[in-house]
């Protein structure tokens, strides 16, 4: 299926949390969007580099059938931009994917949009998230209507797996 998602990029992005499901949605034929809140190359916590293709500011969520939330300390500063935040509630608010991994659910938090939903992360947000309304709940992967939600970067596959069928892109 061909699919546009977004992701957002900052600095000190989680590389593989970003990495690994953006090449797992495109090897299932899927295209992915970096936006940033600069048109620029952002390093990750290990160095990796991705360069943002639009600005946050600029993107539409009817643009894209889904949006990606990596972790790292990325999503604490663009969880304070009101962009990202209409855009994570537009996404939600529209039924479309929105996943988040490990410390990327610091923006769905910040967006307020998991009351009463089931969702996991990084056991260092775990409070964020039951603070927030979330029900946490400790597995690999967590799939709450249109929120799916991982732990850390060893259950990548299982996210990975998640969106994949969420979106129905694989060949």
């Amino acid at each position: 299926m061909n699919k546009q998602l977004l992701a957002f990029v900052g600095d000190i992005y989680e590389d593989l949390e970003l990495w690994y499901p953006k090449l797992r949605l495109e090897a299932a034929g899927c295209r992915m969007t970096l936006a940033g809140e600069e048109i620029r190359t952002f390093a990750g916590k290990h160095g990796y580099p991705a360069p943002a293709d639009a600005l946050v500011t600029q993107v539409q969520s009817q643009d894209f059938a889904g949006l990606l939330v990596p972790g790292g300390f990325m999503p604490d500063k663009l969880r304070r931009n009101a962009h990202v935040l209409r855009l994570t509630r537009d996404f939600f608010e529209q039924g479309k994917l929105v996943a988040f991994i490990c410390h990327g659910g610091w923006i769905p938090i910040s967006a307020k949009i998991l009351k009463g939903k089931r969702a996991t992360g990084s056991l260092g947000i775990k409070d964020d998230l039951e603070n927030a309304g979330a029900i946490w709940v400790d597995e690999p992967v967590v799939i709450d209507g249109n929120l799916i939600s991982s732990r850390t970067p060893k259950d990548l596959p299982a996210l990975g797996e998640a969106m994949v069928e969420f979106l129905r892109c694989a060949k």
